[in-house]
């Protein structure tokens, strides 16, 4: 009897082995998708990147580019209000996408020998993701972040912003000098069409914006880094200039807001529109419609559509859409539809480009680093250089908006450089030059303190110790999920507030 059962045993045993065979890869969806591509994370995260509908409830509107007087939902930057459900989108952007998709595409391609020129390009924007992140936030995960999948790191820790800034300009320096420019080709992706000289210069002025928010904090270390991106090579014309580009399948995300649902709502700032008034400046034409006689969001309409920079009028801030109405008819207008605002079928158009990075930008830059002394230049030169491309760089959006270089020249001839207000004029043209990416403006706005602007006068305002907002507060999420690390990151940075400055944010 136990002969027979000792035989029903190897018998099934055999048996068993024998329909494993196989049994792994039957059970395999051929359809399915096992793996993502490197480049095609890469390229997400760019696209990611463009400036959404957050940008206006916020950076735009702290300085004093736009305004919306309409409150509930959207209360946030206009009222100096704290509304967590807004800003948490530049969080779930940066982290939940960006990062995500950067961490994972660096560790599937660090050690194959054919993708080491599309790793650095990983690497610089890696970093410049984790700039927008720590500009906004102050300290945030930086070297446990984006490792759930791979490590199953849930809860990582939150960096100090000192250290962060230090790891992000050794990438970029890194990073850029790495790339072959002759080495193997990087297809498919969103910036320049695989050029990797475009890259490395996009690398160099990236590490030159980087090393610029150290000028307060630490000079010394500020001074090093751009001098070694002036000697790396940065952009040299608006070929170079990082753009994304939209279409009618991946519209810009601020362009379908404003051309959609809240179309009536965001209108362009009165100190925005003044400067560029007041100085004759011929980029107000190319940014700026107003419906003349407007008396509700329905009627404006193309017939009352008015382009003529002398009759813009831009909102002021301090007001709802309910005390505005003294400000309306001081201004004597029919009502707050009135104002003037970014004309929605140009800049704002949904298939209007994004700009990230740009040629002027550098330029402005490059001039206050030159009137530091840091690097050798013509400070006026490239002062004047650098409003000139960003003139120049309004072609783009099409030739309802291109500036003629004739009246590029004549403007830049009437504003020179003024002795003693050097740093305020070049900043100032910084903020213009910035105009719609709102992050990056707010940023240098924090840096420099310029343009000189009057603070928000708005009566219910969350700020208790500033008169600008200096960092959006963490998000409720986080506070609740990772409770212990946010907490650390708050003992050492300061209270979760918006008037808490960031570490390069010092007076």
């Amino acid at each position: 009897m136990k002969t027979y059962k000792l035989i029903i045993i190897i018998a099934g045993m055999i048996l068993w082995a024998g329909c494993d065979e196989g049994f792994d890869e039957m059970n395999i969806n051929p359809n399915a998708l096992t793996g993502i591509e490197p480049v095609f994370q890469l390229n997400n995260s760019m696209v990611a990147t463009a400036p959404v509908y957050g940008n206006l409830s916020y950076e735009t509107t702290i300085v004093k580019q736009m305004i919306t007087p309409f409150s509930g939902v959207g209360a946030s930057g206009n009222f100096n209000q704290d509304n967590r459900n807004v800003a948490a989108g530049n969080w779930q952007r940066g982290y939940r996408q960006n990062i995500k998709d950067l961490t994972d595409a660096l560790a599937s391609s660090e050690n194959r020998p054919e993708l080491q020129n599309l790793v650095h390009l990983i690497r610089i924007w890696k970093a410049y993701t984790y700039m927008f992140l720590t500009d906004t936030y102050g300290d945030v995960p930086y070297y446990q972040a984006g490792r759930v999948f791979r490590e199953g790191i849930t809860n990582p820790v939150y960096d100090p912003q000192e250290e962060i800034y230090d790891n992000i300009l050794r990438e970029l320096d890194e990073a850029s000098a790495a790339i072959n420019t002759e080495g193997p080709p990087v297809s498919s992706e969103v910036l320049y069409s695989g050029d990797l000289s475009k890259w490395k210069r996009l690398g160099y002025s990236l590490l030159l914006r980087a090393a610029m928010r150290l000028s307060k904090v630490n000079p010394t270390k500020a001074a090093e880094y751009v001098v070694r991106a002036i000697n790396g090579g940065v952009m040299n014309s608006n070929e170079d200039n990082a753009i994304i580009r939209h279409t009618a399948n991946f519209q810009n995300n601020i362009g379908a807001q404003l051309n959609g649902g809240q179309s009536a709502f965001f209108y362009l700032a009165e100190d925005f529109v003044s400067f560029l008034q007041e100085n004759d400046d011929p980029r107000l034409e190319s940014i700026a419609v107003r419906y003349t006689g407007a008396s509700s969001g329905a009627q404006q309409v193309e017939s009352r559509a008015d382009r003529n920079p002398d009759v813009q009028i831009g909102m002021p801030l301090g007001y709802d859409n309910t005390t505005v109405s003294a400000a309306v008819q001081e201004s004597g207008l029919v009502s707050l539809w009135d104002y003037s605002q970014l004309d929605r079928t140009r800049m704002a158009n949904p298939q209007a480009p994004s700009f990230l990075v740009t040629y002027g930008q550098t330029l402005l830059l490059m001039a206050e680093a030159a009137h530091r002394n840091w690097i050798q230049g013509n400070v006026e030169e490239l002062y004047s250089a650098g409003i000139a491309a960003h003139m120049e760089q309004l072609a783009y959006y099409g030739s309802n908006t291109a500036i003629a270089p004739e009246r590029i020249e004549a403007y830049v001839s009437a504003n020179p450089l003024e002795p003693g207000r050097e740093m305020e004029q070049i900043n100032t043209q910084y903020w213009v030059a910035t105009f719609l990416n709102g992050p990056e403006t707010w940023a240098n706005f924090r840096r420099t303190g310029y343009p000189v602007l009057s603070p928000n006068p708005y009566p219910g305002s969350d700020l208790a110790n500033e008169d600008f907002i200096r960092r959006l507060t963490y998000t409720d999420a986080e506070i609740n999920v990772n409770a212990a690390n946010v907490q650390q990151a708050i003992s050492r940075q300061g209270p979760n507030i918006m008037d808490t400055r960031i570490w390069w944010d010092v007076e």
